[in-house]
């Protein structure tokens, strides 16, 4: 058993946050071994029980859930900041010719190494993400987080068409292989398998029915893919499947809606595909500064509330042009707040933390085991120093409020402001 001592911040479960400005954290392996949270709360109300376990004061530090990154593309690393017109362009002139190279198990590797050292020292301890549609790179990313013990789902991506040489995949080999990449790595660790059609348009008919049916099978793995992000990507959808009613609901009629299915954009939705997500279970991946950086529409936070579709937020790199979740809530507030002025809608800090940890843990159903400091989740945070720049300390300390603080860290926070990441042994 081991205790931290310094500012917590959780969540309860409708979403508030939980605040002690002298707090306890407490965490003890699990009887599977794994390292969980034991109780958490103030100092004051905990030192009895547990005055007696060896404590680390952390003075002047903040201990907050780590942040869970509900869509990224790890082979997209090195396309972070490429100038194109738009999606479409983007993923012929820069995406598809990298991830070319991820044929290569020694490149996939190397990238996959710093891919995850990146993740850990921007605070993320969860990340849905993409791997390629080559099977050396799900093995090569799999096997760094397993290395660093990091929760992470990922999937060979599926494209057997509409793909250029060396990202096109072969229809039945494709299905094969993820079958058996299923069975060699899901539930490994807290490693856990996602089922990874690219997007609609570069998969055949045969593909998606076949990622259906492996969804179908093994109803405990994800499913994650793009969905509704750009308007000439939408066109091209309701060309290739004009039996659909909508672009969200080609995957539903092959079977790839369901709980534990994660969609990220989700922007150009109507009436009937919100609700369509809320009575499927399946999550929306909201990615900001992707959004914003690729010029591809605002996601409707008010739609989402009031149809009830669960939704986290997510940096989408390389469309998104950060790695920090700092970055990404912040321009998720900016969306909020600018891209629906009609609504006057405004999130407030306390839920685009949430969002980023707690939400978007519920929205891949890991609620309550992830992205929180409450008892009986792992015991994986970060410490934060509010004080980290001198234009952080300034404003922190001028803080009157839970949201004044949080949103001073969201407004003014990067790497930096990470002082440790703290992964659950086990």
């Amino acid at each position: 058993m081991k205790a931290y001592r310094a500012a917590l911040l959780r969540f309860s479960d409708d979403g508030r946050a939980q605040y002690d400005a002298d707090g306890l954290l407490v965490t003890a392996p699990n009887a599977a071994g794994r390292e969980t949270v034991v109780a958490a709360g103030a100092h004051s109300q905990l030192q009895a029980d547990y005055g007696q376990v060896a404590t680390e004061h952390l003075t002047g530090r903040l201990l907050a859930p780590g942040f869970v990154d509900l869509h990224i593309h790890y082979p997209q690393v090195d396309v972070i900041g490429a100038p194109a017109a738009g999606l479409l362009p983007w993923l012929e002139n820069y995406t598809f010719p990298h991830e070319k190279r991820f044929v290569r198990h020694d490149y996939a590797e190397e990238v996959a190494s710093f891919f995850v050292a990146e993740l850990l020292r921007n605070g993320v301890t969860t990340a849905l993400s993409f791997a390629t549609s080559h099977p050396e790179s799900v093995n090569a990313l799999f096997t760094q987080a397993h290395k660093h013990n990091l929760r992470l789902i990922t999937g060979k991506v599926l494209q057997d068409r509409h793909s250029p040489d060396g990202v096109r995949d072969e229809t039945e080999q494709s299905l094969i292989d993820t079958d058996a990449l299923i069975q060699r790595w899901h539930g490994q660790g807290r490693l856990g398998y996602a089922i990874t059609p690219r997007f609609a348009p570069t998969s055949t008919e045969v593909q998606l029915r076949g990622a259906g049916e492996l969804a179908a099978r093994y109803p405990d793995v994800w499913i994650q893919s793009h969905v509704e992000e750009n308007k000439d990507e939408i066109a091209w959808v309701h060309d290739l499947f004009p039996k659909s009613r909508s672009y969200l609901s080609v995957y539903d009629d092959f079977g790839l809606l369901r709980r534990r299915a994660v969609y990220a954009h989700c922007i150009h939705f109507d009436d009937a595909d919100r609700a369509l997500m809320h009575s499927s279970g399946a999550a929306a991946a909201v990615s900001p500064t992707s959004n914003l950086f690729l010029g591809s529409g605002f996601f409707d936070y008010a739609g989402a509330d009031a149809a009830g579709f669960a939704y986290g937020l997510a940096s989408d790199v390389g469309g998104g042009t950060s790695f920090s979740p700092f970055h990404t809530m912040l321009a998720a507030y900016y969306v909020g707040r600018e891209g629906q002025t009609k609504q006057g809608l405004s999130i407030r800090p306390q839920q685009l933390w949430w969002h980023h940890t707690a939400g978007a843990a519920k929205a891949l159903g890991l609620g309550g085991v992830i992205g929180n400091l409450q008892p009986g989740c792992e015991a994986d945070f970060v410490v934060l120093n509010p004080t980290a720049t001198p234009l952080l300390a300034r404003k922190t300390a001028q803080a009157n409020s839970l949201d004044e603080l949080l949103f001073a860290m969201i407004v003014l926070g990067d790497d930096r402001l990470i002082d440790r990441t703290v992964i659950a042994r086990g």
